[in-house]
């Protein structure tokens, strides 16, 4: 399918669910129905005409409208009123207005972060928030819990009730100390006391906690969504939030499911939106604390009435700071609720402990082993378009002899005088895997114009390097994805934590058109190679910004221009405190060094690069986003080789000593850092 035909599935999915469980939604959207199925080829002109049009219904099935002055605007910009919100959020006005002025932004000062998500008053004087938002400033200590150390001491925190689009007034209060931090895998809350600062006026009126969680078509999120990279549709996301982010908004919406813990919304939220309170327009009170979501699918909430009681066990003091809060049995859903869709077990081991979670599985078609159960949800479709290297089914297995061809990696790829030797692994050398060839032991697992090291722990790479010459590149068709023959399948990793959302992307260490060189055969070989599993890591759906994949390409528009040659190197960085999910260690960040002679100077010259997946990687939990110096908060960035080698534990050889940023002496860390706005902020020349 193609990627403007998954876009028009997507939101047709989207918009077709929510009409499914909303019959006067539906009602006034008949307006909008009728368009050509997905099965008739249409030109591109025509489906981009359809995107636009299924985004429209979208935006006004499920809005985003701006408060001001603690009231929601009922302005519907260019989609027409809906009649429909326009009555719901009418009559809910007195209720919503005590709601909104409940909710405010977590600021930070001392911190790297400026603000950190969202919370709201669940008592007289205490907030409550998502656990992966207090985790980027408060952290436990002994029995109890503080506040982290920043630039200058204790960051101090505070909760602006404010912060509205085109009102610079604040109306901020401290944060006095972090009450409780529930455990992993315990409920995303935490709590916070709160205190008036300076001369404000007293806090309002908490929102009270609702004790009857049903499905209902009639709720709204309220909270601070803020600019979000990981969205597969950006061009819809700025039509929706008119590029304003970071201000109070209100999303009304529908709770489509509830569970023992949690709940499932399909209010339109964004990260940012992490804490914010979920509310039943009836009642005025919160259905649910939001933790996370995934855009065009659904989003989940922890429940009100386990909120009230984690709360009512830190007030009477039964909570132990170091242990989970224990849940009472299973809570049957309503009897008028609908059927919920399948689900799957998942188990997560962390510090020696375990614990079973139900994971929701989102499916639009069947892809990959036809053994492996996939569930489909109440009928939210998955962006197929960011996972699309997951999407080709396991190749037929090779045997080892198949490779023997292989010569991977060239040192003297650049010229005998400007040797690279491949990489060397020094912190972690006992974890290399080994394994033997024509009865000889070897590290290096050779491909067409390219080699990977593996982490026996791991099951994934150390680093894979490879040469490119651009001027013998050519394209080839994708293939999939392959086992290598040579080590055991036990350290490779095929599926377990890949597949679409919340599962993660099979991430290309090597690019695939990066081997793909040379004459028609080798370049088939190169680009049939690439889809190896041992050349991939988890990273995020989406994960990669346009600067990280360009990258190459760039550095090949400097080198000596009559051979257009790079030697490329990439991983993922390993760290002990990795989160381990679906039963692999996640990487948190990866690393890119380029080497190439160029063309001014006719000098050897290699540049160091590194990617976060961001704060936190969990895919049940949203990220955890602040005023970075940048919009796209995954940012490419210019980093000396010298700190790449520090913090992986890889040697490059005489690389360090011929990048840019590279110091006067041999310090930890030694040069600036470059967050990448464009290419051309690249350093080639000290």
């Amino acid at each position: 399918m193609s990627a403007l035909k998954q876009r028009l599935a997507r939101l047709r999915g989207f918009n077709a669910a929510v009409r499914q469980g909303d019959p006067k939604i539906a009602e006034e959207s008949a307006d909008l129905n009728g368009l050509e199925t997905l099965e008739v080829e249409r030109p591109p002109e025509a489906l981009q005409q359809d995107i636009g049009l299924e985004s429209i219904i979208m935006r006004r099935q499920r809005p985003v409208l701006a408060i001001r002055n603690n009231e929601t605007q009922l302005v519907f910009e260019d989609l027409g009123d809906s009649e429909i919100w326009t009555a719901r959020l009418t009559q809910a006005k007195s209720l919503l207005e005590s709601a909104i002025r409940a909710v405010g932004r977590v600021e930070l000062k001392g911190s790297q972060l400026e603000w950190v998500g969202t919370g709201w008053l669940v008592a007289d004087t205490i907030m409550v928030t998502n656990r992966h938002v207090a985790n980027a400033f408060a952290m436990r200590k002994g029995a109890g819990f503080t506040f982290q150390i920043g630039s200058n001491g204790p960051i101090r925190a505070s909760v602006d009730f404010l912060q509205e689009i085109d009102n610079p007034a604040m109306l901020a209060f401290e944060l006095v100390r972090p009450l409780y931090i529930e455990n992993e895998p315990g409920p995303d809350i935490a709590f916070f006391e709160v205190a008036v600062v300076g001369d404000n006026p007293k806090l309002t009126a908490p929102i009270e906690l609702a004790t009857k969680i049903v499905v209902t078509e009639n709720v709204a999120t309220i909270g601070y969504p803020a600019y979000d990279s990981r969205i597969p549709e950006p061009d819809l996301m700025e039509k929706i939030y008119g590029k304003i982010y970071n201000k109070k908004r209100l999303a009304p919406g529908g709770v489509t499911r509830v569970e023992q813990t949690r709940l499932l919304h399909n209010c339109t939220t964004l990260g940012g939106n992490s804490g914010s309170a979920v509310v039943d327009l009836d009642s005025g009170k919160a259905l649910g604390l939001h933790f996370s979501g995934s855009f065009l699918a659904t989003n989940y909430a922890v429940r009100a009435d386990v909120v009230k009681k984690v709360l009512d066990d830190v007030r009477s003091g039964r909570v132990r700071p170091e242990a989970p809060v224990r849940l009472n049995p299973p809570t049957p859903p309503p009897p008028s609720q609908p059927p919920a869709g399948g689900t799957t077990s998942a188990t997560l081991r962390r510090q020696g402990r375990s614990a079973t979670v139900t994971i929701p599985l989102t499916v639009t078609v069947s892809i990959g082993d036809p053994g492996e159960p996939l569930p489909p949800s109440r009928g939210y479709p998955v962006s197929t378009a960011s996972v699309a290297d997951d999407t080709a089914a396991v190749e037929t297995e090779a045997v080892a002899a198949d490779y023997r061809d292989r010569e991977g990696y060239q040192a003297d790829f650049l010229g005998k005088k400007f040797k690279v030797d491949l990489p060397s692994v020094d912190r972690d050398a006992g974890d290399v895997l080994d394994f033997k060839v024509d009865g000889n032991s070897d590290t290096e697992l050779r491909y067409e114009h390219y080699s990977v090291v593996m982490s026996r722990s791991r099951r994934m790479c150390f680093f894979s390097a490879c040469n490119i010459d651009g001027n013998l590149s050519k394209k080839s068709k994708r293939v999939g994805w392959k086992w290598d023959p040579r080590i055991p399948k036990e350290q490779q990793i095929m599926q377990e934590c890949y597949g679409s959302p919340p599962k993660f992307s099979r991430g290309h260490m090597t690019r695939r058109e990066d081997p793909g060189w040379g004459n028609a055969a080798m370049a088939k070989r190169g680009n049939e190679d690439s889809m190896h599993v041992t050349n991939t890591t988890p990273q995020m759906q989406a994960f990669n910004a346009p600067i990280w994949l360009a990258l190459e390409d760039y550095a090949l528009g400097h080198a000596k221009e009559d051979e257009m040659k790079i030697s490329v190197f990439t991983g993922p960085y390993f760290h002990a405190k990795d989160p381990e999910m679906y039963g692999v260690l996640i990487p948190r960040a990866f690393w890119k060094i380029i080497a190439f002679i160029h063309d001014d100077t006719g000098k050897l010259c290699a540049t160091g690069y590194e990617m976060n997946q961001g704060q936190n990687l969990q895919p049940e939990e949203e990220f955890v986003f602040g005023a970075f110096t940048s919009p796209q908060l995954r940012v490419a960035t210019q980093v000396p080789i010298r700190s790449i080698e520090t913090r992986g534990g890889i040697s490059f050889g005489k690389l360090a000593s011929v990048d840019p940023l590279a110091g006067s002496d041999e310090g930890i860390g030694d040069g600036p850092r470059m967050p990448l706005g464009a290419l051309e902020q690249i350093r080639f020349i000290r």
